[in-house]
């Protein structure tokens, strides 16, 4: 109990970034370059961090291979492999695998959004991570869905 108060208390005492998330400060880097791309919602900074993204889940790629998760796996290595990310932390900063929790952006663009846009990702919320931008996310995945954008228009069904 006493580790989860510390790695929360570390997050929250950070810098205070765009909509109430915490950019850089003690959970992680502010940015970083890519070092390798994992799969569609993960990746390994230049220093061995991995990153987990928030609020978005992609179809499996590398324990087994699910609908779409070559395919989110090489979108997401065409807009962040080799290039310097910018990192904003949430409420808590590492899941239980040790991975730091973060929304990514590349060139000013959300990548977890991103994600969800093109229809490689679908929303996974993990409290308390994501409160401020669940519903905008939910839409935008909406949006996808709606119009038969990647894995829902590929996948007979959805893996995520």
């Amino acid at each position: 109990m006493l580790a989860v108060t510390g790695a929360v208390w570390a997050c929250s005492s950070g810098e205070a970034g765009q909509d109430g998330g915490t950019a850089g400060g003690r959970c992680g880097p502010a940015s970083a370059v890519v070092s390798r791309v994992i799969d569609g919602d993960t990746v390994e900074l230049d220093s061995g961090e991995r990153v987990r993204y928030l609020l978005v889940d992609t179809p499996e790629s590398t324990t087994q291979n699910e609908c779409f998760g070559d395919e989110a796996s090489s979108f997401n290595r065409q807009l962040v492999g080799g290039r310097e990310v910018r990192l904003t932390y949430d409420v808590e900063c590492e899941d239980r695998f040790g991975r730091l929790l973060a929304f990514v952006e590349v060139d000013g663009r959300d990548v977890n959004e991103l994600l969800l846009e093109r229809g490689f990702a679908c929303v996974l919320q993990i409290p308390p991570n994501g409160e401020d931008r669940v519903d905008a996310y939910e839409g935008v995945e909406a949006r996808a869905k709606n119009e038969g954008r990647g894995l829902w228009g590929a996948c007979g069904e959805i893996p995520c």
